[in-house]
């Protein structure tokens, strides 16, 4: 299941995030932050920390340096 949603990061990295300008509120970015949880932590921890992630990523967020916990 991790490969899987690994895999599927990357090719959203490959394909459409590198067709627009770089936006990120926050370092990392929210899909390097996604496959570095997945790494680090157990498949539904890690989904736990890309959903916060995600969830914080708006206009009105202050951003910064986020690393995985």
């Amino acid at each position: 299941m991790k490969k899987l949603l690994i895999f599927t990061i990357k090719l959203y990295q490959k394909y459409w995030s590198s067709w627009h300008l770089p936006v990120c509120r926050f370092y990392p970015s929210c899909s390097v932050y996604s496959i570095q949880a997945l790494e680090k932590h157990k498949f539904w921890r890690a989904v736990g920390l890309i959903l916060w992630r995600l969830a914080r990523c708006h206009p009105f967020s202050k951003g910064g340096y986020d690393p995985v916990p």
